[in-house]
């Protein structure tokens, strides 16, 4: 089969995609069975303790679990891409999603509803701790091997040392809220969206030339360098198996995206979770009382601390996501945890996670709830974040070969 892609996009992703027929043929069993255990006995789970909604949230965060493995749609890796070789698929992949969403999403989130249900954006104040957070985080990115979503889904997948990473993300943003009296009070400007200083269709218009300008620079980039652009529309694998083209994977992500609008009245959201989940571990030690910090005295945060873990949206949808990724690694016959991991990778996972979570709290959000949503909600601190971001990211590329990993 012809290489989809001519460049690998992660130094962690899955290995290289095979043919429908022979994916089919190597699919290992049990992981696709006690994925689908997994994710039915979740579904009836969250719909008999928690709502109907919950249990479609689940099954949200499972379908996006899916279509990032079996496209392995990595920011990480295309931004590495972008940055160290000029390739740009996987970036301008993110452009096509984004564009999606612009379309698709800002007119709801600007009327304030979607198919009858109340919708809102995420919206934060473009500041100091944006861009510090951003260029952390991206810092991170590149010595953890992911960013939010992908941390998750090769985690899913199987990858002992994004386990790692994800454990030290977790750390990090648990460190950043008990911490938060240090950076919450860093100068901002006022929280604004393009929509607000526009109008709708005006922002609509601006942001869809934004990226159309950054896509073209990218493509140009590209060809000037290596003579041709790499096509979004790749040779891929069947739907159920995988490998899907990146347009693939950009398309279904925008929509699933949409529908996790409808469904929880706000952008899919990855890292809220993880100062969540590491401030419970704190309580449960009885090492501190995290009820009292600062950031979960915050009125937008308290409902979320006080409500059961696995009432939390997010939280819902983080552990789907990783069930569905085992789901597509299983189908794809590509889940083989190797227990085996260099010193250095390990020291690159602890420190890249812990930048990882520290970023992503002092910058109210990741590649995803920062970037996407606030792109896709018209934020001016989602158009803020990217470009600290890319920083970090150079700046962790030429710390990765310290670490034993390629540049």
């Amino acid at each position: 089969m012809a290489a989809r892609r001519s460049v690998p996009v992660r130094d962690d992703r899955p290995p290289a995609a095979m043919s429908a027929t022979a994916t089919r043929a190597a699919a290992a069993p049990w992981p696709v069975l006690a994925a689908a255990l997994l994710l039915a006995g979740g579904a009836a789970w969250f719909g008999a303790g928690h709502g109907w909604r919950q249990a479609a949230l689940w099954a949200l965060g499972a379908g996006l679990g899916v279509a990032l493995y079996h496209a392995t749609f990595s920011f990480a890796g295309g931004f590495r891409a972008l940055l160290g070789q000029r390739r740009s698929a996987a970036f301008r992949a993110q452009l096509v999603m984004l564009a999606i969403l612009v379309v698709l999403m800002l007119p709801a989130i600007d009327a304030g509803s979607l198919a009858g249900a109340p919708v809102r954006g995420i919206v934060f104040p473009l500041g100091v701790a944006v861009v510090v957070g951003a260029f952390l985080f991206g810092v991170g990115m590149q010595l953890g091997g992911g960013c939010g979503s992908g941390t998750l889904y090769t985690a899913g997948g199987g990858s002992l040392r994004m386990l790692l990473t994800l454990a030290f993300f977790v750390a990090g943003a648990t460190l950043a809220a008990w911490q938060s009296e240090a950076w919450s009070g860093l100068p901002a400007l006022p929280a604004a969206t393009l929509p607000g200083l526009l109008g709708l269709w005006p922002a609509v218009g601006v942001s869809l030339a934004l990226l159309a300008a950054a896509g073209a620079a990218a493509w140009l980039a590209e060809r000037r360098r290596h003579g041709a652009a790499t096509p979004l529309r790749g040779t891929g694998g069947a739907w159920l198996h995988g490998p899907w083209p990146l347009l693939w994977g950009a398309v279904a992500l925008a929509l699933l995206n949409l529908a996790t609008l409808w469904l929880a009245g706000r952008p899919w959201v990855i890292t809220a979770a993880f100062p969540l989940w590491g401030s419970r571990v704190i309580e449960a030690l009885g090492l501190d009382d995290p009820a009292f910090w600062a950031f979960w005295e915050d009125p937008t945060r308290t409902e979320a601390f006080l409500r059961p873990v696995l009432a939390d949206r997010t939280t819902v949808m983080d552990v789907g996501l990783m069930a569905g990724a085992l789901l597509a690694a299983g189908l794809a016959g590509r889940f083989a945890p190797r227990l085996a991991m260099p010193w250095r990778h390990a020291v690159a996972s602890v420190l890249g996670g812990l930048l990882l979570g520290v970023g992503a709290v002092v910058a109210s959000g990741c590649n995803i709830s920062a970037y996407v949503a606030g792109i896709a909600s018209g934020s001016l601190h989602g158009w803020g974040w990217i470009i600290p971001a890319l920083a970090g990211n150079w700046v962790g590329m030429r710390l990765r070969p310290a670490f034993g990993l390629p540049a």
